[in-house]
């Protein structure tokens, strides 16, 4: 059952993720976090946050990580596929279609009509990390901080986002083993 639940999860994602990795990602985190509770919001965060500072496909990344996590080996095979194949097969069907038709106003009307959706999906998604962000140890001070920074950095400055999340990671890292050895030390 385990596999069916991994294979059906990331088939869903798969075939509603129209638009790429931004629209998947809160369809992943609605079946991995809501629906089949294999991690709360602040793993899947961490999850995210990591796919998105390695390169390649991010709805492949979080399928693979996720489906090794819940189902091993197996669980990893199965999400990939589930997430590869229906999108495989729907960019074949969809590009012969709307190569058919390219000219007429409704599918320019559709194709446009995309964008301002997975705004929205993204949005709701940035609004519930941020939320969850500010009732941990961070609190609305440093929650606004990071974002107004994170945004200077890579929209002004043109800073990759992986460059900003490695770095954030490397400071926490940094800062748990400093407050590690302060209590060492306060204990001898």
């Amino acid at each position: 059952m385990k596999f069916l639940d991994i294979f059906m999860a990331f088939f869903r994602v798969g075939i509603l993720g129209y638009g790429g990795g931004p629209s998947s990602i809160p369809l992943v985190h609605k079946e991995a976090v809501e629906k089949y509770k294999w991690m709360d919001s602040e793993e899947f965060g961490d999850i995210l946050a990591l796919g998105n500072a390695l390169p390649g496909p991010i709805a492949t990344k979080m399928a693979g990580y996720i489906g090794y996590r819940v189902g091993g080996i197996f669980g990893m095979v199965n999400a990939l596929i589930a997430t590869m194949v229906p999108t495989i097969i729907m960019m074949i069907l969809l590009l012969k279609f709307l190569n058919a038709y390219k000219d007429q106003s409704w599918v320019k009307g559709m194709s446009a009509a995309v964008v301002p959706v997975v705004a929205v999906m993204l949005a709701v998604m940035t609004w519930d990390f941020i939320k969850k962000s500010t009732g941990s140890q961070l609190g609305w001070g440093w929650t606004l901080l990071f974002v107004a920074v994170s945004l200077l950095l890579m929209e002004f400055l043109h800073i990759h986002p992986a460059v900003i999340i490695f770095a954030l990671l490397l400071a926490a890292l940094l800062k748990k083993n400093s407050v590690s050895q302060e209590k060492g030390k306060g204990s001898s």
